[in-house]
């Protein structure tokens, strides 16, 4: 499940991949990651088979915060495409600086030479600008490459995709094939928008995340804020449940879970009455219509809860 997002290394020692599944999960929980089995098997075998992984689920439960851990636990540089509607090959692979090789050619053809030598060398790795998935593979040190919000792109672009996670190479007409020497880690994430192309998904190992149990959420909002007490921590958690199982436009994620921890640290709340609830809620609820639906249902409970308290 996720923790904070702290900043992957940008390189250095890389760490050897774990024997066994065991291993991986602690390496991911020293990542400040608390992986259940099946996100730990997954990352295992994700770098024992060599093969991407396609993580879905609901945003907000630790999709993209698991390829940072990866990147965390094994050591390598994180390189991220940020998918969107519209993102064509020239922004994840690789364009030209047009603008940096007219330069070129208006000072080539400003000196003394002139003639046809003034095209010479513009298509060369000097005027070259590095998308992502061309860094992924141009990369002399194994990486991971996050590919996040997969079902934002079209089927086109999947299809390229595709095409370039079964050989780890692409062809620049003007350069000639680069291949990939090392082997990245690659992760797909998925809030599961549209449905992806079956063969994207027979290339890829599967994850399904989804919010984490009661205890362990306690767990790892007790891990980012442990100056919580452990009954403060339990009703922070079952506030939260109560709230995700409204139907709000964005159901609080596991990340700001530990910023309402936090918070409520910094008050010095000793619990969760209806009035610190109103007071701190901005922190979950993010959206103006569910601010009023979560107070009217949630607020309501912790006042009559209080009260037969009391």
């Amino acid at each position: 499940m996720p923790t904070d997002e702290k900043p992957p290394p940008s390189g250095g020692a890389q760490t050897p991949p774990p024997a066994s599944v065991e291993e991986m999960k602690e390496a991911l929980a020293r990542a400040e990651y608390l992986a259940d089995e099946p996100a730990a098997l997954v990352s295992f075998l994700a770098q024992r088979l060599g093969k991407p992984v396609l993580v879905e689920g609901p945003a907000g439960v630790g999709k993209t915060e698991l390829a940072k851990a990866l990147a965390r636990a094994s050591g390598r540089e994180l390189i991220r495409l940020q998918c969107y509607e519209g993102l064509d090959e020239s922004k994840a692979l690789y364009e030209w600086d047009y603008r940096k090789q007219l330069l070129a050619i208006q000072a080539q053809a400003a000196s003394e030479d002139g003639g046809d030598a003034k095209l010479e060398g513009i298509f060369s790795e000097a005027f070259l600008l590095e998308r992502p998935l061309m860094r992924a593979i141009a990369s002399p040190d194994p990486v991971v490459l996050l590919i996040d919000e997969i079902d934002k792109t079209d089927q086109e672009f999947e299809a390229m995709l595709l095409e370039l996670l079964s050989d780890f190479q692409i062809t620049i007409p003007e350069l000639g094939e680069i291949a990939a020497t090392t082997m990245p880690i690659v992760v797909l994430t998925s809030n599961n928008s549209r449905e992806l192309t079956e063969a994207l998904k027979r290339r890829c190992l599967y994850l399904w995340l989804d919010y984490p149990e009661l205890e362990r959420e306690m767990e790892i909002v007790r891990l980012h804020a442990p100056d919580l007490p452990e009954a403060l921590a339990r009703r922070l958690v079952e506030v939260v449940r109560m709230v995700r199982g409204l139907d709000l436009k964005k159901p609080p994620s596991i990340a700001e879970s530990i910023d309402w921890a936090r918070t409520l640290l910094l008050m010095a709340a000793e619990d969760i009455d209806r009035e610190t609830f109103e007071q701190s809620m901005s922190i979950i609820v993010k959206h103006r219509t569910d601010i009023d639906l979560v107070a009217e249902r949630v607020g309501v409970k912790l006042a009559s809860s209080v009260g037969s308290e009391a």
